[in-house]
């Protein structure tokens, strides 16, 4: 029996929905793709990833082989035939090497030999819009996932992203503090001062952890799942917290929080009128930062609700 031959090309050179492209490989948008392996769980997969990322590939379930981006796997693609083809990257190159591939249909994303650019495959333009017009992204109003699923004609019901690392830690903490946001989006982090002052009011109330695995993926997995209470900036972690159904509380500013979905979760906002909220960049304009207005008083009273269970994460 003929099984679906499907190719999901999702390096994290570019973020599906946003027009930047950048040279630091983004992790959770490779982690959040996976949410389209619902889709094609009797299929045979090839996904092919930039190597920074492929921990978060490796083991899963879904997928039948994962190559990492190099001349060798190009080489290896372009001679082999598929019966779809999905292009999650904006990258010219890449969009030009998913075209040049043998398929039966393709989604996502392809090349505008005219002008050099990405452009968008029928039944995606809309993703293009999103990506290049902030103020029609703040629009729409639409979870990333269901966007995503949009993409390949099909409709999104609330299912999350698919982590294969099998972890092996039981739960040793009340709260984990996720605060490390990595260099792409510095201005996304709560205030170390902040957290700082967070512990103190927690006390020896809850026993509390500071983020471990900087360095090293598979002890991040691990780390996170030691934890009962997870604490974060908008973030690779939050997404790995959502695939280990960790309850969550998860502090938003620059980024969509209505764009973000958070399985078992709770989500904070800065309480300033700041009309830029959410701002969708990098790179702050105002003087005092939106995520210094998501006051450690706030987030202490979250968790006493959550931890009594006088509110539940969603």
């Amino acid at each position: 029996m003929h099984k679906e031959k499907v190719l999901i090309i999702k390096l994290g050179y570019s973020e599906t929905l946003d027009g930047e492209i950048g040279k630091i490989t983004s992790l959770g948008d490779v982690l959040r793709s996976t949410v389209l392996l619902h889709l094609y769980k009797n299929a045979h997969v090839t996904w092919l990833v930039d190597e920074k990322a492929f921990p978060l590939l490796k083991g899963n379930p879904f997928i039948r082989r994962i190559l990492s981006y190099d001349l060798s796997s190009v080489l290896q693609l372009q001679s082999e035939r598929f019966d779809t083809v999905i292009n999650l990257e904006k990258v010219p190159g890449l969009c030009a090497f998913s075209d040049s591939l043998n398929a039966w249909r393709r989604y996502g994303f392809r090349f505008d030999p005219e002008n050099g650019v990405a452009l968008a495959y029928d039944g995606s333009q809309h993703v293009l819009e999103i990506c290049m017009d902030p103020e029609y992204k703040k629009k729409t109003r639409k979870f990333w996932e269901e966007t995503l699923f949009e993409m390949v004609g099909a409709k999104w019901q609330g299912e999350g992203c698919i982590l294969g690392y099998q972890t092996k830690s039981s739960t040793a903490f009340d709260i984990g503090f996720n605060y490390d946001v990595g260099k792409k989006w510095p201005n996304k982090a709560w205030p170390m001062e902040y957290w700082k002052e967070l512990e103190r009011l927690i006390g020896n109330k809850y026993t509390v952890s500071w983020q471990q695995g900087l360095k090293n993926i598979e002890e991040y997995f691990e780390w996170i799942s030691s934890c009962n209470l997870f604490i974060t900036n908008d973030s690779l972690g939050l997404h790995i917290a959502g695939a280990l159904n960790k309850k969550i509380i998860a502090l938003f500013g620059p980024t969509m929080a209505s764009e973000i979905y958070v399985p078992n979760g709770i989500k904070l906002l800065p309480t300033i009128d700041y009309p830029c909220i959410p701002c969708l960049s990098p790179r702050c304009k105002q003087s005092t930062l939106c995520m210094h207005y998501i006051e450690p008083n706030v987030v202490y009273d979250m968790i006493e609700k959550v931890v009594t269970g006088s509110v539940s994460p969603a």
